[in-house]
């Protein structure tokens, strides 16, 4: 955690109260005392400092400044093809920690329909993976993450929406193109479940103005093809 990550609902005015988790970090990574200072966000608002005014095993009072403004959002719109649940989790926070702020879950031929089923897309755990790749990157703008559970629909209803004014990728194997390193301008990323999208998927991905490229032979893991990809586009 390298930043205390604060709800409003903590904050009094230029004092925060801090519990559980975030208490847990003070007293074992911090071993915080009165007077101890760490890095503080409020969710969707701007960063600073935190000193520890009080501290026991129930909770902290901290003094907060908050005078920072968030590291700028990556111009990227992510699409994902529903991973398996565990891994759904850890790509959740690597995405979160990378800057990206619209992402979207859809459907795809590959995607077992078991996997929608999972608790871990329910907001509360949505948001608690979301929040621990913002701890991660001192970040403070909240990702939203949308569902999309028909591909079809999703692709000839809204895709044209979302790709509109960017440039738009679908990550395949077999892609005749390679993926672009270093862009400069808003783009929408494709990416599909470990064993790609099915010949029909990249037709209507397609057929809406999705290019397919590639980054190589070799398939990888969703949660190692998405941050090579995003640091491909986006190197820093």
């Amino acid at each position: 955690m390298n930043l205390l990550l604060l709800q409003s609902s903590q904050i009094n005015g230029n004092q925060a109260t801090v519990s559980g988790r975030q208490l847990a970090h003070l007293n074992s990574v911090h071993q915080a005392d009165p007077g101890s200072s760490v890095r503080v966000g409020e969710i969707n608002g701007l960063m600073g400092t935190g000193i520890v005014q009080s501290i026991n095993s129930e909770f902290a009072v901290l003094d907060i400044e908050l005078d920072t403004p968030p590291p700028p959002p990556l111009p990227l719109t992510l699409i994902l093809a529903m991973p398996r649940p565990k891994m759904l989790r850890r790509t959740l926070q690597s995405i979160s920690s990378l800057g990206v702020k619209q992402i979207y879950l859809i459907n795809s031929a590959r995607v077992e329909k078991s996997f929608w089923q999972t608790p871990f897309l329910s907001d509360e755990a949505l948001h608690n993976e979301l929040v621990l790749g913002l701890e991660q990157a001192r970040d403070t703008v909240m990702p939203i993450v949308y569902q999309r559970k028909l591909f079809k629909p999703f692709v000839e209803d809204e895709l044209s929406d979302i790709i509109s004014d960017s440039q738009a990728f679908v990550a395949h194997p077999s892609g005749t193109e390679h993926c672009p390193i270093d862009i400069k301008t808003p783009s929408t990323l494709v990416i599909g479940p470990e064993g790609g999208f099915v010949p029909y998927e990249i037709e209507k991905l397609a057929q809406v103005g999705v290019m397919a490229v590639t980054i190589g032979p070799r398939i990888l893991r969703v949660e190692t093809a998405v941050p090579t990809l995003i640091s491909r586009l986006f190197p820093g």
